[in-house]
């Protein structure tokens, strides 16, 4: 993505995901908001943002964030939201094991405390460690947990997978994880 939708991409993110109200924008409970009411707060914001450029975005983003109804009128982010929203999700049986991509810098505190969503309503877990990776590395040198997600299925925690292929758990306990050599 080149930066000027990666720039449009992190604005859409924010509002659709974080900050509505911020930008005047109404989310429905499932998360939707309208694309004609999307564009009126980018420009209201000055945000440079046209119908055929939010598609393009939608389109090029590289963990596919966003989803627009099939007639292209709404649009949502698959997940990631501190805003409280009910995405539908339907648990999941997950495979045995499972992959969350941090920064090194994150490693103690997950070690007293486990993974927990923070704003979010959901961790984020990947199916593979590149994905990980490439997740821990936006925020420093990258760390990669290997989370017992089999078993803390087993012992009643619920999953969910996200359209765009991450899955989702309340809080992973430190017993789930094994953490890096150091």
């Amino acid at each position: 993505m080149n930066a000027t939708l990666t720039r449009l991409s992190k604005f859409v993110s924010l509002v659709l995901r974080h900050q509505p109200e911020t930008y005047g924008l109404a989310l429905d409970a499932h998360g939707w908001a309208r694309v004609d009411d999307l564009l009126a707060a980018a420009a209201r914001a000055q945000v440079p943002l046209t119908r055929e450029l939010l598609i393009e975005v939608v389109a090029e983003n590289d963990k596919q964030r966003f989803v627009l109804s099939e007639d292209g009128s709404v649009i949502r982010a698959r997940q990631g939201h501190s805003v409280q929203v009910d995405l539908q999700f339907v648990p999941l049986e997950p495979p045995e094991v499972l992959y969350h991509g941090t920064a090194a810098r994150f490693l103690t505190s997950i070690r007293a405390q486990g993974l927990l969503p923070q704003a979010r309503q959901h961790v984020h877990l990947s199916a593979d460690r590149e994905t990980a990776t490439r997740v821990g590395a936006r925020h420093g040198k990258p760390a990669i947990l290997v989370v017992a997600s089999g078993a803390l299925h087993q012992a009643g925690h619920a999953f969910y997978r996200s359209e765009n292929g991450f899955w989702l758990t309340a809080a992973v306990p430190v017993a789930y994880i094994a953490f890096p050599e150091a």
